[in-house]
């Protein structure tokens, strides 16, 4: 697919949207009581829900306790119906491997781990439906659920998937966008300090619109950071009003 046909001489790409503009997004927390923590997110077709266990004492092998923080132990997994694609997908499989490791990197950077020395915290997160950006929705997914668990974190931590078309940086990429031969790149953001959790891509790009993309991925990861603002806000008034009656 040339990138021509997917931003428009007007400026608008194929879901119309402008090039900066995200995905409509919308979630709820605490859709699990048999969870610690849990959280259901939509960033346009692309639905995600998260589960949080912990912290709680080490299970398994006793050598990966860590005696100053927390271990971190995250599970990316994508329901067989989530794409057009009717396969199988088991958890091991190379892809969940890596993504349940980004994961990981992701928020071992946000959690306040020292605070749970000898213990470990699990991040389930299953793809529902998928039309690009897996990645971003889940830590987003996961951000809701961990903050539902009551486990302290330095800030949200927000993601995005950026692109560049026509010399022009595209946000939250769709299933077609991310397809279309484009460079892009995925963000993970502590939005208040500027702090990158994780940067990740998978293709080429010139280094001269590398600055320009990860500004533009900055930006976005903000606005996301605001929209889980306003989910957390919404929990915190909902379950404050259900506590008085």
């Amino acid at each position: 697919m040339a990138g021509l046909e997917l931003l428009s001489d007007q400026g608008y790409r194929l879901d119309g949207r402008k090039a900066t503009e995200l995905r409509k997004v919308q979630a709820r927390m605490g859709v699990f009581a048999q969870a610690d923590g849990s959280a259901y997110i939509e960033q346009g077709n692309t639905k995600a829900l998260a589960v949080v266990y912990g912290p709680h004492e080490m299970r398994g092998s006793r050598s990966r306790t860590l005696h100053d923080r927390a271990v971190i132990n995250c599970q990316y997994s994508m329901a067989t119906f989530s794409t057009a694609e009717r396969k199988r997908r088991p958890h091991g499989d190379k892809k969940s491997t890596e993504m349940s490791l980004h994961l990981k990197q992701t928020f071992e950077a946000a959690i306040l781990t020292q605070l749970y020395p000898r213990s470990q915290i699990d991040i389930f997160v299953k793809i529902l439906q998928a039309d690009g950006g897996n990645y971003s929705v889940c830590v987003n997914a996961a951000t809701l659920a961990v903050i539902d668990a009551g486990i302290p974190m330095r800030d949200y931590v927000c993601a995005c998937t950026v692109g560049f078309v026509d010399e022009t940086p595209l946000a939250d990429l769709c299933y077609t966008e991310e397809n279309g031969g484009v460079s892009s790149l995925a963000l993970a953001l502590l939005p208040r300090g500027g702090q990158i959790a994780l940067l990740q891509m998978d293709a080429r790009l010139h280094q001269d619109h590398l600055e320009t993309m990860m500004e533009a991925a900055m930006i976005a990861c903000k606005g996301v950071s605001k929209v889980l603002d306003e989910v957390v806000r919404q929990h915190l008034q909902e379950a404050s009003a259900l506590s008085r009656d």
